[in-house]
């Protein structure tokens, strides 16, 4: 791992990553979510959020949960997503990431992050 022991904390909640059409509007029912990310391109309008608000018929890979890297993180540092995502990979586990200002959070399918958790508390990051 690098120089900085890293936190992180294990979010409430089980979440989803839905993908709508580039046409459709940002839909009302992800912003009642406490976490939210809303990513528009050309191509696509693709949602996470809490699995509660999304509604039957959306096209949604779930169940998701996540953890937050404590932050705020300096943008000078170098690799902290890398490693993460190395790491899980090494160890035959899928991520979903998203970056904000101030940190990342890393999302691991339910089914595995227990695992997750394991894989990373052996390389010395603090998971409360």
């Amino acid at each position: 791992m690098n120089n900085i022991q890293l936190k992180m904390k294990l979010l409430e909640g089980i979440f989803g990553v839905c993908r709508l059409s580039s046409e459709d509007n940002i839909p009302h029912w992800c912003l009642q979510s406490e976490i939210y990310s809303i990513t528009k391109t050309k191509d696509e309008l693709s949602i996470l959020c809490d699995l509660k608000f999304i509604p039957q018929g959306i096209k949604c890979e779930k169940p998701w949960k996540a953890l937050k890297v404590e932050g705020p993180l300096d943008f000078a540092l170098i690799g902290i997503l890398s490693t993460i995502s190395t790491l899980l990979a090494k160890n035959s586990i899928s991520i979903f990431a998203i970056s904000t200002y101030d940190t990342d959070y890393i999302l691991v399918k339910e089914k595995d992050m227990d695992n997750a958790i394991k894989v990373l508390s052996n390389e010395g990051y603090i998971i409360k």
